[in-house]
């Protein structure tokens, strides 16, 4: 465009402009399409601002090209909400929400109960007024009376439409122009209160014409209300700059979200990328709940459509509970639980208010990740290579959906870093499968009664007297026919990541060990049917099935064989390298040339081994040289154990001396695909963060090695980078 465009031309240019882009804007934000590149988007804007800029007094508050233009402010103003914004009651479980029922069905006898659910966002409570269609006021929730102008602020979030727009017909239809270009009167959850003030004539499934429903957004006001939120992946994308900056690393995305709507500078807030999900809008009497969110998504407002469901009853709300809380972690955002609120909304409003929270909704929240109990004592358990780990014994409490009563204390310096006592107040948590721990110690709560633990100085199975190694942080049962240390070590031969046998866990493998069917691992594997069929709980057809997975578990890899023998220090990544390093020594894959190649190796030539120390090198000498060890993998080879070795991949060369530590979620793969593919090029994979570690790869919500790789100074990668890297 030049300076020659005619006045006129540009206005209807610039009018025609607006509307594709908004267009555009709700294919993208609201119903998940891409109808056009990024680039082709931005020449758009780009032709809008140059227009705007050759006639400034056609640029409008509602342009795209006013996102980022509010001016740098000296401090927010305070907005007094026309309609509270309420907070909600939390439950936990299911027992608790049937409560919740019987609570409202006591206020409303006779009425019959029907549901609307939707995601509880992790985020930001905003409430946006629109008056004849454009955008106004934004403000914060503040304290539910008086909140803060965020307008400036708001405008830069893409998915917060500038202007409103009919983009379509739904269930619920339009508003009468004439009666929505009066003051509103709002109840609460947007019913008009009762009163000579005119009804707004909007009915569930009316059809009318096109043209009336796009006079809704020209006339009165509406509010919306949603929640501003920072994705997982541009939460992470933002701390990995931060990282690289050497700046402060965010502790989650709700607080940068609540922080980036808090700048005085609207750039800032522009480059964070927030999101808006809309759950609410006032000013519109329709009859259900979702009916608002059926209209919200007409008026251009991004929800969370694909989340929400219609409960007719109760047990419909359990299973919608359970479905999102395992689906929970793949979501491109934080939830917390989901709002389920009376459908109806003359129902929703004569359950009326109780507090701050409205009696006609509740927050059903996913079981936590992390809980407070209590540490009702400290017990030992012997592991298979004869380490005493001290475990908590705690008042049954539900973390992740699971109802734990132990966790994990690891070893004696761990207890001393926390200063765990018996009796203690505590959190736990728990992530995942990984072991529940104690994280915190609530000293503030201790009565006094609390007692010390020390770890004990003989064998708590065997009574052997416990050594405490040189330069290592466990206590050691060193007594090697310890009965608790040869049914751990039997366990973990069978365990996922070594001989995975379908069918055979720890329970059975105590029965086995109980009826005297196997004394070693190798018996295993010269188990029949007619030696299991007639154990309780057991028959013809599950004795057949077991046995089958039992023969076809015979044939092994060797870094699973290695990994399964229980060696001390030597873990599934030290295996897979050792699993490389025999591959290029040796021919034939039988064990007695597994055996052969360690008992020929000294302890000076496994150090030469990559990531093999001089005290691992003693380890695994020992290992094979140890007359029962060896007996035990011979029996093996008797049993029938064939063990494939690793092919030596041709670019193995490229990584063979880089170490990669993986931390966070990633968005492309889990991460063990990643480790895979790091491995496939000869890299070795850690789960510590050393100065020997290369690379960091950092996915979204990353743990404590990520802050260790900023201390040490290591290379940190994003996903993308790490993709490059490994081609």
């Amino acid at each position: 465009m030049n300076q020659l465009v005619p006045r006129h031309e540009a206005k209807e240019r610039i009018t025609k402009l607006k509307r594709l882009i908004d267009r555009y804007r709700y294919a993208y934000h609201v119903l998940n399409k891409s109808e056009i590149s990024d680039e082709a988007l931005d020449s758009l804007k780009h032709e809008l601002k140059t227009l705007e800029d050759q006639f400034p007094d056609l640029r409008t508050l509602d342009s795209p090209t006013m996102r980022v233009e509010g001016r740098v402010l000296d401090g927010f103003q305070k907005v007094r909400h026309q309609t509270p914004m309420l907070s909600l009651e939390d439950v936990f479980s299911e027992d608790e929400f049937s409560a919740w029922i019987e609570r409202i069905a006591r206020i409303a006898p006779g009425a019959k109960f029907s549901f609307f659910a939707e995601p509880k966002f992790d985020g930001v409570a905003l409430s946006i007024m629109y008056q004849d269609g454009v955008l106004e006021r934004a403000a914060t929730r503040g304290d539910g009376l008086v909140g803060e102008d965020i307008t400036n602020n708001a405008r830069t979030i893409e998915s917060v439409p500038l202007r409103l727009e009919w983009f379509g017909r739904t269930s619920v239809d339009y508003l009468d122009p004439e009666l929505l270009s009066e003051p509103a009167k709002w109840g609460m959850n947007g019913a008009r209160r009762r009163g000579d003030e005119k009804k707004v004539n909007l009915r569930a499934g009316k059809d009318t014409r096109e043209t009336n429903n796009s006079r809704l957004t020209t006339h009165g006001r509406i509010e919306v209300r949603g929640e501003a939120i920072i994705t997982k992946k541009r939460f992470s994308e933002i701390n990995h700059k931060q990282a690289k900056k050497g700046l402060q690393i965010y502790a989650n995305a709700r607080n940068l979200a609540a922080g980036s709507l808090r700048q005085l500078d609207p750039r800032i807030t522009a480059s964070r990328k927030l999101d808006f999900f809309a759950y609410d809008i006032f000013g519109v009497d329709v009859e259900t709940h979702h009916g608002k969110h059926e209209a919200l998504r007409a008026l251009g407002f991004k929800t969370a459509h694909d989340l929400e469901s219609i409960c007719k009853t109760q047990r419909a709300v359990f299973d919608h509970h359970q479905s999102i809380a395992r689906t929970r972690d793949q979501l491109p955002y934080e939830i917390d639980g989901l709002v389920v609120a009376v459908d109806f909304v003359e129902l929703f409003d004569r359950l009326g208010v109780v507090g701050k929270a409205p009696r006609g909704a509740i927050a059903f929240k996913f079981s936590p990740k992390e809980s407070t109990t209590i540490v009702e004592d400290i017990i030992v358990q012997v592991g298979r290579t004869g380490a005493l780990t001290p475990v908590a014994v705690l008042r049954p409490v539900s973390i992740g959906g699971v109802m734990v009563s132990r966790a994990t204390l690891h070893n004696e310096d761990e207890i001393t870093r926390l200063g765990v006592k018996i009796g203690d107040s505590v959190i736990v948590g728990r992530a995942g499968d990984v072991i529940p721990d104690v994280r915190l110690v609530l000293t503030g709560l201790r009565m006094g009664r609390e007692k010390l633990f020390r770890m004990p100085r003989h064998c708590p199975v065997c009574n052997t007297a416990v050594v405490k190694p040189e330069g290592e942080v466990a206590h050691r049962c060193p007594n090697k026919n310890c009965p608790a240390r040869h049914r751990e070590g039997l366990y973990h031969f069978v365990s996922r990541k070594a001989f995975y046998i379908d069918g055979l866990g720890p329970k059975i493998l105590d029965a086995f060990l109980d009826h005297g069917l196997i004394q070693d691992a190798a018996d295993i594997f010269s188990l029949q049917e007619g030696d299991i069929a007639p154990m309780e709980r057991f028959g013809e057809k599950s004795a057949h099935n077991l046995v089958f997975a039992i023969e076809s578990a015979k044939t092994i890899s060797l870094s699973r064989f290695l990994f399964a023998l229980g060696i001390i220090h030597v873990g599934e990544e030290l295996a897979r390298r050792l699993a490389q390093e025999i591959a290029k020594k040796i021919k034939k894959s039988k064990i007695k040339n597994i055996v052969g190649f360690f008992q020929n190796l000294s302890v000076e030539n496994l150090e030469h081994v990559p990531d093999v120390g001089p005290k691992v090198a003693r380890s695994i000498h020992q290992w094979f040289h140890d007359r029962r060890n060896v007996a035990l993998v011979e029996k093996l080879g008797m049993a029938g154990i064939k063990i494939e070795l690793p092919a030596i991949s041709k670019t193995a060369a490229t990584f063979s001396s880089t170490t990669f530590v993986f931390t966070g979620e990633l968005e492309t793969m889990s991460r063990d695909e990643a480790k895979e593919k790091a491995r496939a090029l000869g890299a070795s994979v850690s789960e510590s963060v050393s100065r020997k570690t290369n690379f960091v790869v950092v996915g979204q919500n990353p743990g404590s090695k990520y802050a260790k790789a900023k201390k040490l100074r290591v290379k940190i990668l994003s996903e993308k980078e790490f993709l490059k890297m490994v081609g």
